[in-house]
């Protein structure tokens, strides 16, 4: 048996980049290289010959759901930059995958119609990715919208309160789904007295807890600390993350995070892992580490860029046979068999 071919995810890589105009490319690519994928790729793998695993699989049960495999698309935003179909072709793409889906609060296409794309028999239908909106009032509004599209769950990203804008968006892409939020009156400092009178706190994520009997998710820890404190709040699970860099700059890698809140959390909550997955044996590696799941970011765009839902679907697939090829080369037949033994630095 042959490992796939390396160059699999750099044909959808290099054939995104040919067809996006410059600046789109530019504000995809923007905190790349920034360390995550390094730290994956330095971890050794500890190969198990003469296991049998015959019969193995990479199936999961997450809130209920059951997946094909542990590898969600993150929720990326005004998707119809990359391809004129959009969110809806993402959703299509992770459910013949047998996969999930996280739509953007940020997402170019009405929430009911990417929901639509992803109702297949026996499909679990999409999560929503909620940026707090500056206010209660707005931001349960946006809440309801979501649900009354049929949302199976809730994830709240905390660590980009303050949303920079690298890019003039072209006409007819928007995030339609969103009221305007008006910019606060500022007296004093920009960042202190301005954005972050609009940013969450913890009071808010407690109030966010009341409003929904979905499974609720925060996105953006890194501190083991504040891993507690969500529990504590009353939330169903965690994702590790450090924004793709495209946040802090240096902030903490996201597998050392992961390592660190792991080792608090002790599997009472699924934890998720975002940021710099760049194939299937990454993903073997964030398993190893205490994730449950990972989030796949730039490389499904690579692939939606490239050739829309079926892009999309390919670098899924690719993604899981190098997943499945890892676990079989390291003697794990299921997920569960994927331990920190497996994979050390």
């Amino acid at each position: 048996m042959e490992l796939p071919a390396q160059s699999g995810l750099a044909h959808y890589r290099n054939r995104a980049q040919a067809r996006l105009p410059a600046a789109v490319w530019r504000y995809l690519a923007d905190g790349d290289g920034n360390g995550n994928d390094a730290a994956l790729a330095a971890v050794r793998l500890m190969a198990r010959p003469l296991q049998d695993v015959r019969g193995g699989h990479t199936r999961l049960k997450l809130f209920g759901q059951v997946l094909e495999h542990p590898i969600l698309l993150a929720p990326v935003a005004y998707q119809r930059l990359f391809h004129a179909d959009g969110e809806v072709a993402s959703a299509m793409a992770a459910s013949a995958q047998g996969g999930q889906l996280l739509i953007s609060s940020l997402a170019s296409q009405p929430f009911a119609d990417i929901v639509q794309a992803a109702a297949s028999p026996g499909a679990a239908l999409p999560w929503f990715q909620l940026y707090w909106q500056g206010d209660r009032p707005r931001t349960l509004r946006l809440l309801q919208r979501a649900l009354a599209a049929g949302c199976s769950a809730l994830v709240l990203t905390v660590d980009a309160p303050v949303k920079r804008v690298t890019l003039t968006l072209p006409e007819g892409v928007a995030a339609v789904n969103l009221e305007a939020v008006p910019l606060p009156d500022t007296q004093g400092s920009q960042v202190f007295d301005g954005w972050m009178t609009q940013a969450p706190t913890w009071d808010d994520l407690a109030w966010l807890r009341r409003q929904t009997t979905l499974p609720l998710l925060v996105k953006g820890l890194l501190h083991p600390d504040d891993a507690e404190a969500a529990l504590a709040a009353g939330c169903d699970g965690l994702v590790v993350s450090n924004h793709g860099g495209r946040v802090l700059a240096g902030a903490t890698l996201s597998l050392q995070a992961l390592e660190q809140i792991a080792a608090r959390v002790q599997g009472r909550v699924p934890l998720l892992f975002d940021s710099g997955i760049r194939s299937g044996r990454d993903v073997f590696v964030a398993l190893a580490h205490g994730a449950t799941a990972v989030l796949l970011g730039r490389p499904f765009v690579w692939g939606l860029a490239s050739d829309g839902a079926m892009g999309v679907a390919r670098v899924i697939r690719l993604l899981r046979d190098e997943l499945e090829l890892t676990m079989a080369l390291t003697g794990c037949r299921q997920l569960e068999d994927i331990g920190v033994h497996s994979a050390r630095r």
